[in-house]
């Protein structure tokens, strides 16, 4: 069988997507997401009739947003989130953005062809956030390699 990494981070906005604050980042979305979807490696992301995912709800909170997205590897998200022009937005994310008190990202294996929902995406993340790093969910600073076909949930 074939895997993908699938990748999800929130983020709570500092005020509403419409406020000045946050213009800085709403008008880069555009660009960076088109960026994603030319980057080596890309599968899929979240995205709305709006071409992003900022009007997708992760939960009850209107201002936590959900990025999510599927790569061929490691590496080509690696590359993407933090060799090109998503790096500088990366770097620039307090201006937008309150810092988080429990990680907001995680990564996990899927089958590849598989679609992850928002609803998968959030029950990995709370358990990366309970658990730190496992098979079922984990980061960049600590990887798990695919999971090998006999046995495993994906």
């Amino acid at each position: 069988m074939a895997y993908h990494l699938a990748q999800i981070n929130i983020s709570r906005l500092l005020a509403p997507l419409d406020d000045p604050q946050i213009a800085g980042f709403v008008n880069q979305l555009d660009e960076i997401n088109g960026l994603a979807d030319r980057a080596p490696g890309f599968v899929w992301r979240l995205k709305s009739e709006s071409g992003n995912a900022t009007d997708i709800a992760y939960n009850d909170d209107p201002f936590v947003i959900v990025n999510m997205s599927v790569w061929e590897s490691i590496g080509a998200l690696r590359g993407f989130a933090y060799k090109s022009d998503h790096a500088k937005v990366f770097r620039d994310r307090a201006k937008w953005f309150e810092k988080m008190e429990k990680p907001s990202y995680c990564l996990w294996w899927i089958a590849a062809g598989h679609i992850p929902t928002v609803a998968e995406g959030r029950e990995r993340l709370e358990h990366y956030q309970m658990h730190g790093a496992t098979p079922y969910s984990f980061w960049f600073s600590q990887q798990f390699p695919q999971p090998a076909d006999e046995g495993v949930c994906v």
